[in-house]
């Protein structure tokens, strides 16, 4: 008789044996990266021919729909019905990458190949996000298998390709397709784990709010011998009004970006505990830095942070003896569902005012990506936990929102599901980078996890 132990064998054979590997390598090596002009086919091709003959081997229905809005990558829609009184379970992923960055990458590895070096797998989009949803979707597989082609619940699939450029056409897409892609709860995969021996789960994501600073005082540079001390110097300014945001120690000045005084008891209940890591070589925690009297958790899952993501005056490249016409500063806002993003924009203009910076001037302010939320001890996510626990045979950590950002809001608002993230990278994967790798160990374990989910959805008892 099918069981739950031999569909979770079924799934590790699956990565043991090579298949999901040979699986991944095919979908790396569509150069699907929606940030670089060009690839237009390639976005398309991931769907068609990288995805789509799997999903169709796996009895879905399956359509490809242009983006709403135009010049974004289309979305692909999915579904398998087994019966239309069970349960039903909405998956995302994104197909798309960011850009290859090909002339940065170390030697021997590429962007679109993947390659196994030090216990790593390396290839754009091995972490963000094909290798990801490939997991969950090999995991589906093994459970069918299991089970002699059935599941005992039902499937939706949602997968864009354009979250790299904030998911711009998704949300008007699943409002104008809502009864189509009604669902229970949605359970998808994206971003790290807390550290990376430690399952997560958490149950939405920060948004991010940008904004650039500007001071722009002159048409043109003017001679520093004759006009320095004399005439006012905006990266001088800038960087004072950069400076008066956030102190050198990292803590945001403009409090009303914040979730209140302090992190909001339940979320400081759920991080109780919560390690934070395994950036690797490529980042560090540094305990002085960010808002004092807050554990590194809570810092990064239930507070705001802020970022100067790009900041130039001048031709840092190329100087001249000139003081410069004007100086940018490309910011962003890392906040949580508790800040009131109203706020944001005039708070930093009193904020700037109140400092005598009335000179910098604050431009394309707005939301890229709204933060989400379900409740950490929501019955999916509790009911989730408990089955990741049972496959795993160890604790697996709650956190109630990522520290990056996903749609996830866009699924709350027009399908009003809760919110269950299973990640299956960490934090020093390189995404967005050179570099871009997955840990195999993981990778194994996702698959594993992902079985017993499946298989338990199919055995009823669910929320």
């Amino acid at each position: 008789m099918p069981d739950r132990e031999s569909a979770i064998a079924r799934a590790q054979d699956i990565f043991d044996s090579g298949a999901f590997r040979a699986r991944l390598d095919s979908l790396i090596a569509i150069p699907s990266t929606s940030q670089d002009p060009g690839h237009d086919a390639d976005l398309r091709r991931y769907l068609e021919d990288g995805i789509g003959p799997w999903l169709d081997s796996l009895g879905f229905a399956r359509a490809v729909h242009a983006n709403p809005e135009d010049g974004f990558g289309p979305i692909l829609t999915a579904s398998r019905i087994e019966d239309p009184s069970l349960r039903t379970v909405l998956l995302y992923g994104h197909g798309d990458t960011v850009r290859g960055l090909e002339d940065q990458w170390a030697a021997g590895i590429a962007p679109w190949t993947v390659t196994e070096r030090d216990g790593r797998w390396y290839g754009r989009g091995t972490a963000d996000n094909k290798g990801q949803h490939a997991i969950n979707l090999a995991a589906l597989e093994a459970v069918m298998a299991e089970r002699g082609g059935k599941l005992g619940f039902n499937v939706k699939l949602v997968l864009e390709m354009a979250e790299e450029r904030g998911s711009r056409g998704l949300r008007d897409f699943v409002a104008a397709h809502r009864e189509e892609l009604a669902a229970d709860t949605l359970i998808a995969s994206d971003g790290p784990r807390v550290v990376p021996d430690l399952p997560t789960i958490a149950t939405g994501t920060r948004g991010t709010f940008h904004f650039d600073l500007v001071v722009k005082l002159r048409d043109g540079g003017v001679h520093s011998g004759h006009w320095g001390g004399l005439t006012r110097d905006p990266a001088i300014l800038l960087s004072h009004a950069v400076a008066s945001i956030v102190d050198r120690h990292g803590r945001i000045a403009v409090r009303a970006w914040l979730p209140g005084e302090t992190v909001p008891a339940e979320v400081r209940r759920v991080l109780e505990g919560c390690p934070v890591g395994g950036g690797g070589e490529a980042a560090t925690v540094d305990p002085g830095w960010g808002e004092p009297g807050l554990s590194s958790a809570e810092k990064i899952y239930g507070w705001a942070s802020f970022i100067v993501l790009a900041m130039t005056s001048g031709r840092p490249e190329n100087p001249v003896n000139a003081v410069a016409p004007d100086a940018r500063a490309h910011c962003q806002i890392r906040y949580t569902v508790d800040s009131d993003t109203d706020r944001f924009e005039p708070a930093l203009r009193a904020h700037l005012d109140a400092q005598g910076l009335e000179l910098v001037r604050i431009e394309n302010a707005g939301i890229r990506m709204p933060a989400s939320r379900t409740a950490p001890d929501h019955p999916w996510v509790r009911w989730t936990q408990a089955s990741m626990e049972r496959s795993l045979g160890r604790r697996v950590q709650v956190i109630p929102n990522s520290s990056g950002g996903l749609p996830g809001d866009v699924f709350v608002d027009h399908l009003g599901v809760p919110l269950v993230w299973i990640p299956h990278s960490y934090n020093g994967c390189k995404q967005h980078g050179p570099d871009e790798h997955v840990i195999p160990a993981l990778v194994r374990e996702g698959i594993t996890a992902f079985a017993g989910i499946w298989w338990d959805l199919g055995e009823g008892g669910t929320p």
